[in-house]
């Protein structure tokens, strides 16, 4: 079947303009693609490899060498001067999410290092998509040391491996395209700052086309190749103005002008480092042979910092990326030199994104498919029960450093920052048995099972005989990512406004922290008569975030109803996601008022949650206490935390009190 058209895609000019500059210059560092599902993000990139040109490759290299420059050290070489070659269309590596480090890397056989003192090394997807395109779905959910693996190799054009002494390196340039959707959680700012450009992308609102994209379609369904050579003019002219641009790209001249509104433009969105404004020339040079100029102007500028900057101007995770139009023309004009700049006129697609979209600050649907803008703050609830006082919301504060708080035992989960498992990175702690024949090779386990043998296979010279039965894998300790479930007390007692902004303020940091260590949240509230799923467990910590914002406090407190909810969450979670281990934080000033016999419901709610580990946030205050929370926490076999000892630097001072007084 023939691939779609890359000029058939409808819309999305940012996206179009964003591929086709780092097709230019892959220095650029690639294109994110954030943007709701079903927006064609991953149709459009797969059609961009057709336009790409072909590549001279060397005969029987595994790497793809360049026969005018080949790679000196290719693991296949050295390459002769003049060797034989061929000429090869680019290619698409896609890379799957559930990808092993050494699919993408390679690997390196141990046993014939050992026996044979030959480097075997099989490459992996880094070595295919050499001189091409290296396309990630759904990036945000690959494994963050895989990210950084890519984005490494990306920026500095080769790939290395290493295994127990033994390294390899070969050369590794490729444009890296990664696509998300923001709802299943956001990649890490240090990961998203490497990516050079990103742009977002949503379905058209306009009928006519959205006519036009279901038209286009079917019709291609109907009949792929006849609906190709409907547009092989218009692609094949398009590919032709890509090699014309990157045939002028090393002339183009990046004045000091140019350098200097860069530079400007930087500063005034104050982007952490260098990497923003390296970016931005790099891209705004593309832009230009792009174009058909020789030299880099304000326009290029313009469009560049436009889609290298709304990424890196994010001060809190939880910030949605964007960019102030205002604030960037006022920067130009800032910097704009005395006596004019280079020419503006515009080239092909010459728009950069488009930021007059709704969005959630502006009425625009939010993120997770929740409500939008900010919540109101003193709005009535509709689940308000007769009688009982006004629901209102409450925002939250400014977050803090919280304490870390961490699952019990020992897991195998998915890999994260929170509690000890046992994972194929980290430290050596062991040796697995025998029968495991997977991980990473331990070599001095491997040695002492290989020399028993050694007289008895006969072995001549000092090269050691090792055989497959004789391969140990390490044992690795490191940390996985845990479920949080938040179960939020939301009744009248937690009302009062400075406490629930206390307790938001608490658990938005610990949102924070969870953001951090790559963890799984979900958030149950309890008040009125009942307890919902506010949030069903999701890696889109931002949702989560965004529902505790507009969590709405009163009524009676049915505690018990909320301990049930947060069981059969767990329960369910349980079957779907079996090795990620549950860590509950129920925030709670102990208290169960809500229906007969409600503190001895609640203690038998709490046997459900036996084995669990869990934390009792106690929100609590004022001179005289009941310390009903602590009594809960006996009950549930939990760690009883104060609201005030939440954040880090409170335990750090009890620590100092306590030390202090013994003294």
């Amino acid at each position: 079947m023939k691939p779609y058209p890359f000029t058939a895609v409808v819309g999305m000019p940012d996206l179009r303009l964003a591929l086709v500059l780092s097709s230019i210059s892959p220095a650029v560092g690639g294109v994110l693609v954030r943007g709701e599902k079903g927006t064609a993000k991953s149709t459009m990139v797969r059609a961009l490899a057709g336009l790409l040109p072909g590549v001279d490759v060397v005969d029987g290299c595994r790497f793809s060498c360049d026969p005018a420059a080949p790679d000196p050290v290719c693991p296949d070489g050295p390459h002769a001067a003049g060797a034989p070659a061929h000429r090869r269309p680019a290619r698409l590596v896609e890379l799957p999410v559930g990808a092993a480090e050494d699919r993408v890397v390679g690997s390196l056989n141990l046993e014939k290092a050992l026996a044979e003192g030959v480097t075997d090394y099989q490459p992996g997807l880094l070595a295919a998509a050499h001189r091409g395109l290296l396309y990630v779905d759904e990036v945000n959910l690959l494994h963050d040391h895989l990210v950084d693996t890519l984005l490494d190799a990306a920026a500095m054009g080769r790939a290395t491996v290493e295994r127990e002494g033994v390294s390899v390196s070969h050369a590794a340039r490729f444009v890296l395209i990664g696509t998300m959707n923001p709802e299943e959680g956001e990649l890490r700012p240090q990961l998203l700052d490497r990516f050079g450009l990103t742009v977002e992308v949503a379905s058209s609102r306009d009928p006519q086309q959205r006519v036009e994209v279901v038209r286009r379609r079917l019709a291609y369904e109907a009949d792929p190749d006849g609906f190709a050579a409907g547009y092989a003019s218009a692609d094949a002219a398009l590919a032709a103005e890509i090699e014309a641009a990157q045939q002028l790209l090393p002339s183009v001249k990046l004045p000091d002008d140019a350098l200097r509104q860069i530079a400007e433009v930087c500063a005034s969105f104050e982007v952490d480092g260098m990497r923003a404004d390296i970016v931005t020339a790099r891209t705004a040079v593309a832009h230009a042979a792009w174009a058909g100029r020789d030299e880099v102007g304000t326009e290029d500028i313009r469009v560049a910092a436009r889609l290298a900057l709304p990424h890196r101007r994010r001060r809190n995770p939880f910030d949605a990326p964007g960019i102030s139009e205002e604030q960037l023309e006022q920067a130009l004009r800032d910097a704009q030199p005395p006596d004019g700049d280079g020419p503006d006129d515009g080239g092909p697609d010459d728009s950069g994104p488009d930021d007059g979209g709704p969005g959630p600050d502006d009425g625009g649907p939010a993120p997770d498919g929740g409500p939008s803008g900010p919540p109101p703050s003193e709005d009535s609830d509709p689940r308000a029960q007769p009688g009982s006082a006004p629901q209102k919301t409450v925002a939250a504060g400014d977050t803090f450093r919280a304490r870390v708080f961490r699952v019990k035992g020992t897991g195998e989960g998915e890999r994260g920052r929170r509690s000890r498992a046992l994972t194929d990175t980290g430290r050596t702690i062991g040796v697995q048995p025998p029968s495991v024949r997977d991980g990473r090779p331990h070599l001095v386990a491997t040695i002492r099972a290989a020399a028993p043998h050694q007289r008895s296979r006969g072995r001549s010279g000092p090269v050691l005989e090792v055989r497959s039965p004789d391969l140990r894998f390490a044992l690795r300790e490191g940390r996985e990512g845990n479920l949080v479930l938040f179960c939020v007390d939301a009744s009248g007692s937690m009302g009062a406004r400075a406490r629930m902004r206390e307790v938001k303020t608490a658990v938005l940091s610990l949102l924070l922290d969870a953001y951090q260590r790559r963890d799984k949240v979900g958030l149950v509230s309890f008040r009125g008569g009942a307890a919902e799923l506010a949030l069903p467990p999701t890696i889109s910590v931002e949702a989560a975030a965004a529902r505790l914002e507009g969590l709405p406090t009163g009524g009676r407190t049915p505690l018990a109803e909320g301990l049930l909810e947060a069981a059969r969450v767990l329960r369910v979670e349980a079957i779907r996601d079996p090795r990620r281990r549950p860590l509950l934080v129920l925030v709670t000033d102990g208290r169960a008022t809500s229906g007969a016999d409600a503190v001895a419901r609640s203690q038998a709610a709490a046997g459900l949650l036996a084995g669990v580990t869990t934390i009792v946030m106690d929100c609590e205050t004022g001179r005289m206490r009941l310390g009903l929370a602590a009594e809960l926490a006996r009950h549930l076999g939990a760690e009883h935390v104060p609201l005030s000892e939440v954040a880090a630097e409170s335990l750090a001072s009890a620590v100092r009190e306590r030390t202090g007084r013994a003294a």
